[in-house]
């Protein structure tokens, strides 16, 4: 896509959501997936190192399959109840889903340190937001709502999110799709991720300029290619640490240090 001058410089930073919003994986998905095979009488249980393990697969439903075939090449489905695994697995997913947005509910699972601070300051300065993400769109809904403030769900223009793809990260197709919907070059952009999967998946898109805020599960994962790697966003009194590129004396990630990231590959 050719650049016009409205689309010099930084124009929209485009999210992933679990691990990079709320560090959400280890005490939000993976307590619903063991509520969700609890109440479907499975004796399936995925303890935080399994978890992890599981983690490099991405999509609930997919990561199901992944299990089963890794770990449970035992499992006989029981025909009198579901007539296939794409039904077992189907609705095992949905409930996990509503055992997952009763726990946002709950205010249990906070956006990760310097999020908001970062999202009001794009907002202010006219950089639009987005989302591309695995996860399904109750699931970002679920989190914003739940997030410090109120309305935070329609800061974002785009949200691409779930199923709405044919293949899903470390494949390329939710970043290409948000960089349409927002009708914006690649170099327009600045990528946030948390994983070895979304930074592929945010490379292969052509998002070069590509911060990662590493998670709870990811921070031991290969972020080459990514352009500055950190623990977290931070805030004041809070510092991020850079751990891969430099922060050039900020205290945390701002709209100055994203800007800097994309200048200088992009000028």
């Amino acid at each position: 896509m050719k650049e016009s001058p409205m689309q010099t410089g930084l124009n929209a930073l485009i999210f992933d959501v679990d691990g990079t919003l709320a560090d959400t994986e280890r005490d939000g998905h993976r307590p619903a997936f063991n509520a969700a095979f609890a109440e479907a009488g499975l004796d399936w249980h995925w303890s935080v190192e399994l978890y992890g393990e599981l983690l490099s697969v991405t999509g609930g439903k997919e990561r199901m399959r992944y299990y089963l075939t890794q770990y449970r090449p035992d499992f006989e489905l029981d025909r009198q109840v579901y007539s296939d695994l794409d039904t077992l697995i189907a609705r095992l997913h949905r409930r996990k889903t509503e055992h997952y947005v009763e726990l946002l509910g709950k205010g249990g699972i906070p956006l990760r340190a310097g999020v908001l601070r970062l999202l009001r300051e794009a907002r202010e300065a006219g950089v639009r937001l987005a989302i591309a993400t695995t996860t399904t769109p109750a699931n970002v809904t679920a989190l914003l709502e739940s997030g410090p403030e109120p309305g935070l769900i329609d800061w974002f223009e785009v949200i691409a999110a779930g199923d709405v793809v044919r293949e899903k990260k470390p494949a390329p197709d939710i970043f290409e799709l948000a960089l349409a919907q927002l009708n914006l070059p690649a170099s327009a952009c600045v990528a946030i991720e948390d994983s070895e999967n979304g930074v592929r998946s945010a490379l292969g898109a052509g998002l070069d300029a590509l911060l990662v805020t590493t998670s709870s599960y990811t921070e031991d994962q290969d972020f080459g290619g990514a352009t500055l790697v950190v623990d977290q966003l931070g805030e004041p009194g809070d510092p991020a640490t850079a751990l891969l590129g430099d922060l050039d004396g900020a205290e945390y990630v701002d709209l100055e240090v994203l800007r800097r990231l994309r200048d200088q590959l992009f000028g």
